[in-house]
């Protein structure tokens, strides 16, 4: 009989609902200190998820949730590469 591969899951900081991990965009705290977007997801430090959806992003800004998920600020260029991001995805 054949193993059922489990595919990983992680929960968007935006909508609050657990999706699989690589229908999502990581955002990583580096052990430096900088926050980026991880493309590779492999990138090491601090990691939150969030969809690929403005709504999503725009929820996740509102109630300071991606600030908390990471423990810094989230700076405002940062914020419009995200943006910038997802656009381009839709």
């Amino acid at each position: 009989m054949a193993k059922v591969k489990k595919i990983p899951r992680r929960m968007c900081v935006g909508c609050q609902e657990m999706k699989p991990k690589k229908q999502l965009i990581r955002i990583v705290r580096t052990p430096d200190d900088s926050v980026e977007i991880d493309p590779t997801g492999k990138k090491s430090g601090r990691g939150a998820y969030i969809c690929p959806d403005l709504a999503c992003l725009n929820k996740a800004l509102q109630g300071k949730r991606l600030d908390k998920a990471l423990q810094r600020k989230i700076s405002q260029e940062l914020v419009e590469e995200l943006r910038k991001g997802l656009v381009r995805n839709e």
